[in-house]
């Protein structure tokens, strides 16, 4: 029997040699290993400080049993640090490996040592069973970058197709110009660091997705089986679900089985991957970047704000007076204000993210107190977007993030869309982004008592956090909804008329207008119509519609529909493209070009 089809698409618990040797011999088309590296790191359940001959005799089991797993021309690729990655080498070439390719991925933002030299470098090894056998699409378009002729020189000569990469992956070759030289090219893939947003959050030694989607890309074709031994976070599953293979993983630690589980069920084949594909095509080099807001550049006032506003749409809260400055911004070295700030964040994070700090009013109030303890030049709004600047610069990469902030889809249905329609108000009102509103405490407050008028009882952390989802899925069903055919929303029913207790308690549609179709209100998904409606038209809510049309105006158009909560999302982002209404998220809207046709 093809093993395939009896383990594929799964995420197994349990010891990965002893899950190694219960598949079928040859039946593994790719597989990829990041194993522990045995340097003391605090997994879930496994002890990563073994003796040495004790991992290098357990490296070579696991290798072996991967061996016999893959077909015959299947193809290994293996993950390792400089401690035991000669050693890995050889003993996989021991067991009948061919080394094709010894690649070197380079992060400028690599892990602090105190006692020599900082870590800002991996070891990938690409190993084949067959070196006349195997697969390797060099063809393939996705699987080439521009060359030196496209990218540096814009040579019309250039072969259109690109190129190969080299065997160098760097986060950022932008930077360094002396180190490599115009003709070369590299890999630039970041370490997904715990400040980063890609994280899956459970997991502290996460790959990028982009890096393993060249791997997966370039050494497997659709419908071929992807393994991965130690699943640890499943972003080489959930790359390979998103890129249409199979995929089995394997994982000793039952919480990771249960989260990587969790993320697979929100992928789905034809999703991007999350990163830059090709950063060298779009990013700058940091001299090149903004700025660090707070101190003066050489270039422009420290005081002013990075992004200009609308001028027809100023924001409600002024900028603070220069009064409420603890001292000029000049009288700082910038370097000195970065450290101070990053300090300022290490000492009140309690282990969560940025974003975290900066929408949990109880931990940004002890992130500000402590900037103003170190009298640092600035204010509130200041203090929270330097923060941001700095983590886009990789300043706060060495600052555990372990604590996760839980949002399922199931909890936050229940103010999801008073966070929405809160965060249309702030944009409307002059706000330029999300961060701008959550990173001043008035502009913040008053997204709270907007969100907190269409559904009360909720924590200001839940209205912010909700907004936070609603923006990081967005791109996803933008995506997604080139794939969404919807049937004909049901004749509007005025919603004072809605008998609640007749509405199904399932998950569906819906679109809430002004009596007459005169105008589109919100369009909206939820895992329970039945609770959605006596939460958003209760009788104390509805005076909050009143700036949109009057309370007995309202009328609401219903459609049932299954799916994930992510793909509703999609559905919602084809009415939101359609209709347009007042009091949605306007980045959630369908790109034209992938709009389904809705009745």
């Amino acid at each position: 029997m093809d093993g395939k089809h009896v383990f594929s698409n799964s995420l197994l618990h349990g010891d990965c040699v002893a899950r190694l040797n219960q598949l079928p011999a040859g039946c593994v088309d790719l597989a990829f290993a990041d194993p522990p590296f045995n340097i003391g790191y605090d997994y879930d359940v496994y002890d990563d400080k073994r003796d040495r001959n004790q991992y290098l005799t357990w490296s070579k089991s696991w290798i072996g049993a991967v061996y016999r797993a893959l077909k015959p021309d299947g193809t290994f690729w293996l993950a390792i640090g400089d401690e035991y990655a000669a050693e890995l080498k050889v003993s996989s070439q021991e067991l009948g490996f061919h080394c094709r390719s010894w690649v070197i991925w380079y992060y400028t933002f690599g892990v602090n040592c105190k006692q020599k030299f900082s870590r800002s470098h991996a070891h990938l090894f690409y190993f084949v069973k067959d070196p006349a056998h195997f697969t390797f699409r060099h063809d393939s378009p996705e699987n080439r970058i521009p060359s030196a002729r496209q990218l540096v020189y814009g040579d019309n000569r250039a072969n259109p197709m690109g190129r190969l990469p080299d065997d160098t992956w760097i986060l950022r070759p932008q930077d360094l110009a002396d180190c490599f030289t115009p003709d070369e090219d590299t890999w630039y893939f970041p370490r997904v660091a715990g400040t980063f947003k890609e994280r899956a959050g459970f997991h502290g030694c996460q790959m990028p997705e982009q890096l393993l989607g060249r791997i997966i890309r370039g050494c497997s074709h659709e419908g071929e089986l992807v393994l991965d031994p130690f699943a640890g976070s499943s972003t080489t599953l959930v790359v390979a679900k998103k890129l249409g293979r199979e995929y089995l993983g394997l994982e000793l630690s039952e919480d990771y089985v249960k989260r990587g589980t969790e993320r697979l069920a929100n992928a789905r084949k034809g999703d991007p991957l999350d990163g830059a594909p090709e950063p060298l095509m779009s990013a700058p080099t940091t001299s090149n970047g903004r700025k660090v807001q707070g101190y003066k550049g050489p270039e422009k006032s420290a005081t002013a704000p990075s992004e200009p506003r609308s001028k027809d749409k100023p924001a409600k809260t002024p900028a603070p007076p220069a009064s409420s400055l603890a001292k000029s911004p000049a009288e700082m070295d910038p370097a000195k204000l970065a450290k101070e700030l990053a300090a300022a964040f290490r000492k009140t994070n309690e282990g969560y993210s940025l974003d975290r700090v900066v929408a949990d009013p109880d931990l940004n109030r002890a992130f500000l107190a402590a900037c103003q303890a170190s009298e640092l030049p600035g204010d509130a709004r200041t203090w929270n977007r330097t923060l941001f600047r700095l983590r886009k610069a990789g300043r706060l990469i060495d600052i555990p993030t372990e604590r996760r902030t839980e949002c399922t889809w199931e909890s936050c249905d229940r103010y999801l869309f008073a966070s929405e329609i809160a965060l249309r108000q702030m944009l409307d009102d002059g706000c330029l982004s999300l961060d701008e509103v959550l990173c001043d405490p008035e502009l913040a407050a008053e997204f709270d008592r907007i969100a907190s008028s269409f559904a009360p009882g909720f924590t200001s952390l839940d209205y912010r956090w909700g907004a936070l989802k609603l923006r990081k899925e967005a791109k996803l069903a933008r995506s997604r909804a080139k794939d969404v055919t919807l049937s004909e929303l049901k004749i509007a029913q005025a919603v004072r008329e809605l008998d609640m207790s007749e509405l199904p308690a399932s998950s569906g549609l819906y679109l809430v207008v002004e009596k007459g179709d005169k105008r589109k209100l919100y369009a909206g998904q939820t895992l329970n119509l039945r609770e959605r409606f006596e939460r958003q038209f209760a009788a104390a809510v509805l005076p909050a519609w009143s700036p949109y049309a009057l309370p007995k105006e309202l009328q609401v158009r219903v459609l049932l529909a299954e799916g994930t909560p992510a793909e509703l999302l999609a559905c919602q982002s084809v009415l939101v493209r359609q209709y347009q209404p007042q009091m949605n998220y306007p980045d959630l809207a369908a790109e034209p070009s992938l709009q389904a046709s809705v009745p």
